[in-house]
């Protein structure tokens, strides 16, 4: 009976060093004196924490929470939730060569140079043309509304496609971690 127990030993050691991380993360990246440090810096945070994000997925209960967002939130945002953020993952860990985020670029033979219908490509095939989604967050200690717009390639060929143009730095990075947090707040207690 204990093995089937969630989270088992294992699983625990593990969310607790991801969860913390992450935590400290987002603490960071909502502190004003974070968006003007070095653009290296702010990069190598930013990618950790979607890199965290997407490893949490493979536990079993936050995967379910992510499958609600379907039914129980705003259109898209399960997509969003699932699907874009580990599009940022994957180019981040795939293309290990960028030293800030405005400068992550990629076009269709870039994404498939070793091999056609990977994940990136799938995601970005998936969405090329549909129209912007916007969003908003209120920071609360800041007491300020914050609006942002995802937005998707007009067209996914041999023209360069900035990860800039589809999701700024600043506002795209604190919005996603406060979806990502929502869905990893589904299962912690305390």
């Amino acid at each position: 009976m204990d093995s089937i127990k969630k989270p088992n030993k294992s699983e625990l050691e593990f969310l607790t060093l991801s969860y913390n991380r992450f935590y400290d993360i987002y603490d960071e990246i909502f502190d004003e004196d974070f968006w003007i440090l070095d653009e290296w810096y702010r990069f190598s945070v930013i990618s950790q924490g979607f890199l965290i994000y997407s490893e949490l997925l493979n536990y079993e209960p936050i995967m379910y929470s992510v499958e609600k967002l379907r039914t129980s939130r705003p259109p898209m945002e399960y997509d969003i939730g699932k699907f874009l953020f580990k599009f940022v993952r994957n180019l981040l860990s795939h293309f290990p060569y960028f030293t800030s985020w405005d400068e992550i670029k990629f076009n269709k033979n870039i994404i498939n140079w070793n091999k056609t219908d990977g994940s990136i490509d799938r995601f970005i095939s998936k969405y090329e043309g549909h129209s912007e989604v916007k969003y908003r967050f209120w920071e609360e200690e800041k007491k300020r509304m914050t609006y942002i717009s995802i937005n998707f390639p007009k067209t996914y060929g041999s023209d360069d496609i900035y990860l800039k143009d589809l999701i700024e730095e600043k506002s795209g990075a604190q919005f996603s971690y406060i979806l990502m947090k929502e869905i990893l707040n589904t299962q912690v207690i305390d």
